[in-house]
């Protein structure tokens, strides 16, 4: 499609660098390059990367495109949950710049059950050894014999910042699940599955990391 409208003529021309042309579905830049952008629900025992140094499993090898992809940002090697890879360095760089505080849910199952004025801390900054966190959204979802499950907001991108959040508290960490990174949820997706990004979700991502 050349400006939203089906090619059928053979030997028609567009002009890459003025013209929205797509393939399947799929923008194409004027490298010819298409960009990819890909919603992954990674399995624990992944690294966020494309190679490791160990020769642990990454999460590009659970994902088949034509293209290479990275992936946004982090998330731990024993979380799961949401992570997005894509080849468009420039929305990448946007998204987990501390600039625009992208928000990042985490449903989390910690040791105890955390009071109110435990969560609260977690709302209004903990120090740790970096700093003073900003402030985030905390609630509490359910306790089991033992361990109780809450859910977490954070708007940065530290290393283990949710981990580090919660012991602050007293609560270690048991299990960390992402479940929803910068607006865009799991949904259906089980853990190793991926999809692409909707139309829809691409704008949003667009529109939220410009809107700063």
């Amino acid at each position: 499609m050349v400006n939203g409208q089906v090619v059928t003529e053979l030997g028609a021309k567009a002009n890459p660098f003025s013209d929205r042309i797509e393939v399947d579905g799929r923008k194409i830049t004027a490298g010819g390059q298409p960009k990819a952008y890909i919603l992954l629900n990674k399995p624990k025992g992944y690294i966020s990367a494309v190679s490791d140094e160990h020769n642990r499993p990454v999460v590009t090898d659970l994902v088949r495109v034509k293209v290479r992809v990275y992936p946004v940002g982090r998330l731990d090697y024993d979380a799961e949950g949401v992570i997005l890879l894509t080849n468009d360095g420039d929305l990448s760089n946007r998204l987990i710049h501390p600039t625009f505080g992208v928000a990042k849910v985490y449903q989390v199952k910690v040791k105890g059950a955390p009071t109110r004025e435990r969560l609260q801390k977690l709302e209004n900054g903990v120090y740790l050894e970096d700093g003073r966190t900003l402030p985030a959204k905390a609630k509490f979802l359910r306790a089991t014999d033992e361990n109780s499950w809450i859910e977490l907001t954070v708007f940065e991108g530290r290393n283990h910042l949710v981990k580090r959040m919660c012991m602050a508290i007293g609560h270690p960490v048991q299990k960390l699940k992402r479940v929803e990174f910068a607006g865009i949820r799991l949904g259906a997706l089980k853990p190793g599955e991926w999809r692409p990004l909707t139309e829809k979700e691409l704008e949003a991502l667009q529109h939220l990391s410009k809107g700063k």
